[in-house]
């Protein structure tokens, strides 16, 4: 999967599916794009709600959608970025879209549930959570160029 944001990558994860259900990957130390263990956490989003918009100054998320279906929208303000000013949006989740994606910092990201049950996301950061280095906007305070309506 291609995407407009400098540094932004997806990677393809491993399904193993039988009768009594599925196994499903995430990460392993020697992932693409993944550099160290900071902590693991999961992020339920009901339907028809929306969770934005958040960044990191130092902190890598890599998040998969084990269950459910979601929206992501990540934003780039980055002064001296190429992609400063672009967005890209991808749908994550199963059946059809089982896919980790790292989100570097100090890019603006969000998410929403888009199906009818909750989703869950799954996050393992690089960093644990330090308040004084992540930064928060309301998705409703529109100061990033997208409508979540």
């Amino acid at each position: 999967m291609d995407f407009n944001i400098e540094g932004l990558l997806a990677c393809d994860l491993k399904e193993i599916q039988d009768e009594r259900g599925s196994v499903l990957h995430m990460i392993k130390n020697n992932s693409v794009g993944y550099d160290r263990f900071g902590e693991c956490y999961f992020s339920e989003i009901l339907p028809g709600f929306v969770k934005a918009w958040k960044k990191h100054s130092i902190q890598k998320q890599n998040f998969a959608v084990p269950v459910g279906r979601i929206k992501l929208v990540v934003y780039d303000d980055r002064i001296n970025s190429i992609s400063n000013g672009l967005i890209d949006i991808i749908e994550l989740g199963r059946p059809d879209n089982y896919l980790r994606v790292v989100i570097p910092p100090n890019l603006w990201y969000g998410f929403s549930c888009i199906g009818d049950k909750p989703a869950l996301l799954a996050n393992c950061a690089d960093f644990p959570h330090n308040p004084d280095e992540s930064f928060t906007i309301n998705y409703q305070e529109n100061k990033i160029p997208y409508n979540w309506i």
